[in-house]
């Protein structure tokens, strides 16, 4: 029974934790789409094949780095974790793999 009791308890502490599993497709709706849906301040629309290439083509590595640090481009200026300083840099690696799986 002891044990029992263990392992629901520690099932329920690793279940309740927020950062559990990074849902990109939340992230990018609570917090990316308001400039990746419409583009704004240069940023690649989510889905616009062409305007992810080259940035899909630094690998995804880079692409999470600039996301979560920030990065000043040609095009345009991305906020580190698009302004969302709230965000673990799980959820910001989810949304961006989110991101750049719709708009192949």
């Amino acid at each position: 029974m002891r044990k029992l009791l263990f392992v629901g308890s520690a099932l329920t502490i690793a279940l309740s934790s927020s950062n559990v599993i990074a849902d990109g497709k939340a992230t990018y709706d609570a917090s990316c789409a308001a400039c990746h849906a419409a583009g704004v301040a240069g940023a690649p629309k989510t889905g616009d094949s062409g305007a992810w290439k080259d940035r899909v083509g630094q690998g995804m590595d880079v692409l999470v780095e600039h996301a979560v640090k920030g990065y000043q481009g040609k095009a345009g200026y991305m906020p580190p974790k698009g302004g969302f300083a709230n965000l673990s840099d799980d959820e910001v690696k989810a949304a961006v793999e989110y991101m750049v799986e719709n708009s192949k």
